[in-house]
């Protein structure tokens, strides 16, 4: 009996620790499930069960990705080939934020992300993958070190976000905007300390940042500074470059921020405390 190994692979799920195939791979995913409008009263009862499930969604990836140190992200399309610039541009981007000593963390699939990993695994870095179940996900991709799987999108992003000092966003689609523009807004609102996000692939981005300036901007929808938020690489190298230099300018910047803070506070609890100190008083 001889098997035919140039078949094509089974189609996987992946819900949790549980692996899924043929038919038992459900119809829907987990957060549409989540987000469904729901009939009758079932929710009383299923949606207790969820909260404990996304509560351990967040305890599990904050163990995991504790220990991990200094890392950098880097997003962009799954359906990117070996053979295409792009995916060598990501490889190297990934050696090089491993040679400036960061991990690397992708979303753990196919095409850039696939890049990512190895470029950060062949320059011996960590190479961490944050997977999400999706219909015939192709699973995690050979690369990857330290993977963790996540039924729910928003548990996974704020993987992305507390775990990241920085993001590197090469050409993609729905789902890298969606990471991009996740970004720029925590960063724009303050929601989060600011770290550098670069666009790798100027022809790619500049039609976006044409539109950025002259429409979005121009009817006051955001500021100009806003625009400034997105770094433009021509090259891996550059864009490396501007991680670790952008990266240093803003930790500096936080500093002061808080001496200036602390600052205000002991001012505001005793007004002569600077007085006293300028003069060698305590």
């Amino acid at each position: 009996m001889t098997h035919d190994d140039s078949s094509a692979p089974t189609p996987e799920y992946r819900r949790g620790p549980v692996l899924l195939r043929r038919d038992q791979i459900p119809a829907t995913t987990s957060d549409q499930r989540l987000l469904s409008r729901a009939e009758g009263a079932s929710w009383l009862h299923d949606d207790p069960w969820r909260v404990m499930r996304i509560q351990s969604e967040f305890v599990e990836g904050f163990g995991a990705l504790a220990e991990v140190g200094p890392a950098v992200s880097v997003f962009g399309s799954a359906r990117t080939a070996p053979d295409d610039p792009y995916y060598a541009m990501a490889q190297d981007v990934a050696r090089g934020l491993v040679e400036a000593g960061y991990a690397v963390i992708t979303g753990g699939g196919p095409g850039i992300m696939e890049a990512a990993n190895r470029g950060a695994a062949e320059a011996d870095g960590l190479s961490v993958g944050l997977g999400i179940e999706l219909p015939f996900e192709q699973g995690m991709n050979r690369w990857v070190d330290l993977g963790v799987n996540f039924r729910y999108f928003f548990a996974r992003k704020t993987m992305f976000v507390k775990y990241s000092e920085g993001f590197v966003v090469l050409p993609g689609g729905f789902g890298t905007f969606d990471e991009l523009f996740e970004a720029l807004t925590l960063v724009q609102t303050h929601k989060v300390t600011g770290f550098p996000i670069v666009l790798l692939g100027a022809d790619y981005w500049s039609g976006l940042l044409t539109w950025l300036r002259d429409t979005v901007h121009a009817h006051g929808m955001i500021a100009a500074a806003d625009v400034e938020l997105l770094q433009v690489a021509a090259d891996a190298d550059e864009a490396v470059d501007i991680v670790v230099r952008r990266g240093a300018e803003l930790r500096a910047q936080e500093q002061a921020a808080v001496r200036a803070a602390a600052r205000d506070q002991r001012a505001a609890a005793d007004p002569h405390a600077d007085d006293a100190l300028a003069d060698g008083g305590w």
